[in-house]
């Protein structure tokens, strides 16, 4: 399983001196663009408030300068409360091979063709002004322009994630998160929140792993993550999982460079991006399916919509889908990275959600992020915007927009106005067949085996990278309280005899002893009701 790993910073293509692009609409000096109001109106001075007297008070008249303040104070909107650093280019997606026996999708309609497309890339924890380079997982979320709407993958470099169950995410992120108290990031609550949620031991043995820590956003690959569905022209239904692969080779950064490199560039995977593309060296990446027939899933070992859990590729080969270049990039990082929205609710007519709980949670939490983040109308930014015709009832307030533009059909419906918007029922998804089903809340911990996929990734690694992994994890477990390491340790044993032993090594503790805390409950439900009772 090794990967290519790089002491080296990235790519200094594009490094130029002044930090500035080479061309664009700023370099050309040679004309002269009028300086206005908000409202257009030409600006003579934009150097010297307007006073009574060259030492006199500001005049409340001075409109100019009071659009300028009232504008500056308002120019910044709340940060993303995950994936807040990120980085963001525009590009295209072109097909090269048929799968339209398992989807009706227009965007895979036809072998070459071309549908535009935005993404970005950052890292989950950190906020706005972190490093690009420490160890984190990275966002991968695409925008695709369609002209059935907008479709949104929004995944991440893994294919996996540290819960399953909806109800456990925004307790994940406040441990990831700084501490309430002291402000810091804390390894702490980090790894009691792991120790107590066997499920998460998946993710984290790919995050301390070589790849937990890519050279650049360019050699990574991306994945959706999730299970969807897809819908072909006769209405039968396929699960699927979206790969993305690097056409530029997996890099990674061990610590020692990462440290270095961090030291001189915290934007180093925006810069890499920016100056990659600015000159001309467009990343690509090709899109993979795994595919999994409802009868399949019917029998599958274990849960086949657990987003802890990948499918074997062995059993689910990669089926090649197209190719995704980016190469163009953003003329204003404000309005088109940083107000840029992904929906994983923005679906098209032969894509679909699936049972999956943690991507059925994201229906509904991005949307209102966005509301909250950005604004109701944040549809109608031009990063945002479908390229589709939009059309519909929704009329009026802070959410009127794109709909109302040159229509002067009805608010309501149905109606008998010739013209106006009607129902397609040509796209109706096939219904579900999901049998006699109770309503409950189910333990996520029950059924589920946490450790084999675990112990499988642990030895598909190398010496080297075993070594590394331990190691990281066991200069981070060295700052947890006693009962964190135990439970943790006993995770470890349960996915591979070895890790468990060469994590406890080095910690100095001793192996033999550590070796009998698999047997006992140490992070699963019994733990979880003991810390609770906890004073």
């Amino acid at each position: 399983m090794s990967d290519s790993t790089d002491d080296r910073a990235p790519s200094e293509n594009g490094a130029h001196e002044n930090g500035a692009p080479r061309n664009g609409a700023q370099r050309k000096k040679s004309e002269q663009t009028p300086l206005t109001t908000a409202d257009g109106a030409p600006i003579a001075d934009n150097q010297n408030a307007l006073t009574a007297g060259e030492r006199g008070p500001v005049l409340m008249q001075d409109v100019q300068l009071q659009e300028q303040i009232q504008r500056f104070n308002r120019e910044r909107i709340p940060e993303r409360v995950v994936h807040a650093n990120g980085s963001g280019a525009y590009g295209t997606f072109t097909v090269t091979n048929d799968i339209t026996e398992y989807t009706r999708a227009s965007i895979f309609s036809e072998v070459g063709r071309e549908t535009e497309m935005f993404a970005r890339f950052s890292t989950v924890a950190g906020e706005r002004g972190a490093a690009d380079a420490e160890r984190d997982p990275r966002g991968f979320a695409l925008k695709f322009y369609t002209d059935e709407g907008n479709w949104d993958l929004v995944g991440n470099n893994t294919p996996i994630f540290f819960v399953r169950d909806p109800y456990k995410f925004q307790m994940f992120i406040h441990s990831q998160k700084r501490h309430p108290q002291t402000h810091l990031r804390d390894d702490e609550m980090q790894w009691d929140f792991w120790s107590l949620c066997p499920e998460s031991l998946h993710q984290v043995t790919w995050l301390f792993g070589d790849r937990g820590r890519p050279r650049t956003y360019r050699h990574m690959n991306g994945y959706g993550s999730h299970t969807y569905s897809l819908v072909n022209a006769d209405g039968e239904r396929t699960w699927v999982k979206f790969h993305l692969k690097t056409d530029q080779g997996i890099e990674n950064l061990m610590d020692d460079a990462a440290a270095e490199l961090i030291a001189e560039d915290r934007e180093s995977h925006q810069r890499d991006l920016f100056y990659t593309i600015e000159d001309g060296d467009y990343p690509t990446w090709t899109m993979y399916i795994q595919v999994m027939s409802h009868e399949e899933a019917e029998h599958f070992e274990w849960n086949p919509f657990d987003l802890t859990k990948v499918w074997p590729h062995g059993d689910f080969p990669l089926i090649e889908v197209g190719k995704m270049e980016l190469n163009r990039n953003p003329d204003n990082y404000f309005h088109e990275v940083e107000q840029a929205a992904f929906n994983p609710s923005s679906l098209v007519p032969g894509i679909g959600a699936s049972p999956d709980k943690m991507l059925q949670g994201r229906l509904m939490s991005y949307q209102d992020t966005h509301l909250y983040r950005i604004g109701a109308n944040y549809r109608d930014l031009k990063v945002n915007r479908p390229k589709a015709e939009v059309n519909n009832y929704m009329r009026d307030g802070q959410f009127g927009g794109m709909s109302e533009e040159g229509t002067g059909h009805p608010n309501y419906f149905p109606n008998s106005v010739d013209g106006a918007p009607r129902p397609q029922p040509e796209y109706k998804e096939p219904a579900w067949d999901i049998g006699d089903v109770e309503v409950d809340r189910f333990n996520s911990r029950e059924g589920h085996d946490d450790y084999t996929q675990a112990g499988t990734l642990f030895r598909l690694m190398d010496e080297g990278e075993k070594d590394r992994l331990t190691t990281r994890i066991a200069g981070k477990l060295d700052h947890c309280r006693s009962e964190i390491v135990e439970r943790q340790l006993a995770q470890f044993y349960k996915a591979d005899d070895d890790y468990g032993r060469r994590v406890s090594e080095k910690l100095e503790r001793d192996a033999g002893e550590d070796a009998q805390l698999a047997e006992r409950d140490l992070g699963g439900d019994g733990a979880v009701e003991r810390a609770a009772a906890t004073p």
